[in-house]
């Protein structure tokens, strides 16, 4: 067999070498990626799947199910619009009150301590302890007997002085025709004449004394000086009572009318009594503590006659109906004097204003359904309206929930309320480009969802 000599062998193509330190890698399929290049490929496939989920449910509402969207919002962004819904309320015209408010206390209009003007044994009560009770009701019964026994020694006392008075009448009469006819001397009629005078003064003592026999014996039974509520019962029945004791067996507290006595500072005091001397009657409400529950309605009767120079205000009293008792007499209340009716004016609910460390502003929803800042001037606030003396006029629509995702131009889909800064939607449609969306009023949306109810801060 003929062999090949080295010659013949392609110049550029070493001679095979043999080793013996490794063997030679194994050869690959064809076409056939490395392992690394797989890796990358899967992680490439995870990425794109993530980001597609992010922006998927990035664009759904909260609150939505797997049949879609739920509200307003949902509904323009399968129209296509890309709105942020919002609710929204529009500024309106109408009256708001103005009040000075306070703290005052229930005090009332008479307050009576019961004490007893006889000494004696305190026999029976003819109350309950808290009962309501009527001017004359019986209330205490204090031993009579020694002041019925005193009266009728006066009795006695007085019929006898009055028969000496009859007799020294007669004698008198008698002396005058004596001294006529010249029997007697006339110091003798003179004197008759003193003793008579003598005797009538005797029996007019004993009339007295009558009297005052009898109106022990009246106030050996006590009766209710004034319609009102009981207090607890300071002394009972068996105890001896004096005229003369400094504490009392029993308080009575008038319930109805009943007054409030509250301050006002002084710089308010001009505005108060320039309408109370003009013969205004100025309306007062009295609150609880929490200012939540009206208690009752009453007047504004008078005025104290110095300002307090500690606290620097004017101290007034107000008179209010109490037929319920809901004010009870040492209680505290939140006092509203109401001094001033706002007629005419802009109003906008106290939830739409905003506030930041420059200026007071609102976001308003412009025609094309964009959204605008306004800065705005607050006057008057009472509960959810407030007044705007400028910046806003009857009719426009403002933003009053979701201003955290609003900018200068966001478009939004406004859901409108009721009008009143309750923040109850009404059964009006969102409003896109100006028009209202067609299809479920309101976006479906119920109180306590977003633009459910807003209590002004």
């Amino acid at each position: 067999m003929k062999q090949e000599s080295p010659t013949a062998l392609h110049p550029a193509e070493p001679p095979d070498i043999p080793t013996t330190h490794a063997p030679p890698p194994p050869k690959q399929a064809h076409g056939a990626p490395p392992r690394s290049r797989r890796v990358w490929v899967w992680l490439l496939i995870l990425a794109v799947v993530a980001v597609g989920a992010y922006y998927f449910w990035s664009r759904r509402k909260p609150g939505t199910d797997a049949g879609g969207a739920s509200g307003a919002g949902g509904q323009a962004q399968k129209k296509g619009f890309g709105a942020i819904p919002v609710v929204a309320a529009k500024a309106r015209r109408g009256n708001i009150p103005v009040y000075y408010v306070n703290l005052g206390g229930v005090l009332p209009i008479y307050t009576v301590t019961v004490k007893s003007r006889v000494d004696g044994q305190l026999m029976d009560v003819h109350y309950k302890e808290g009962d309501l009770v009527q001017k004359g009701a019986p209330l205490i019964e204090i031993d009579p007997r020694p002041y019925e026994a005193a009266l009728t020694q006066a009795e006695g006392q007085l019929v006898r002085d009055q028969a000496l008075l009859d007799n020294a009448r007669i004698d008198l009469t008698r002396y005058k025709t004596l001294v006529a006819q010249n029997a007697i001397p006339e110091q003798q009629l003179a004197t008759q004449a003193a003793l008579v005078k003598q005797d009538e003064g005797i029996v007019k003592t004993d009339q007295g004394m009558i009297e005052t026999a009898k109106l022990n014996v009246v106030y050996s039974h006590i009766t209710s000086p004034i319609s009102g509520r009981v207090g607890l019962r300071l002394v009972d029945p068996g105890n001896i009572v004096h005229a003369t004791d400094t504490n009392g067996m029993l308080v009575i507290t008038q319930m109805d009318p009943i007054s409030v006595l509250f301050p006002l500072p002084e710089d308010q005091v001009p505005v108060v009594l320039q309408k109370l001397n003009a013969g205004q009657r100025l309306q007062v409400d009295a609150f609880d503590r929490a200012s939540d529950v009206l208690l009752s309605h009453g007047y504004l009767a008078t005025v104290d006659n110095q300002i307090d120079p500690t606290t620097g205000s004017l101290r007034w009293r107000a008179n209010f109906d109490n037929p319920g008792y809901k004010l009870f007499p040492g209680q505290f209340v939140n006092v509203r004097l109401l001094v001033q009716l706002k007629q005419g004016v802009t109003l906008a609910p106290t939830a739409t204003i905003q506030r930041n460390s420059q200026n007071t502003y609102v976001f308003l929803v412009k025609p094309d359904s964009t959204v605008t800042v306004r800065t705005v001037t607050i006057g008057t606030v009472e509960g959810n309206d407030s007044e705007i003396t400028s910046g806003l006029q009857p009719g426009d629509t403002i933003v009053m929930t979701g201003v955290d995702k609003l900018t200068e131009g966001t478009k939004v889909a406004a859901h409108l309320t009721n009008d009143t800064g309750s923040g109850v939607p009404s059964t009006s449609r969102p409003l896109v480009n100006g028009a209202p969306i067609k299809g479920n009023t309101a976006g479906g949306m119920k109180p306590g969802q977003s633009g459910g109810t807003h209590k002004a801060s």
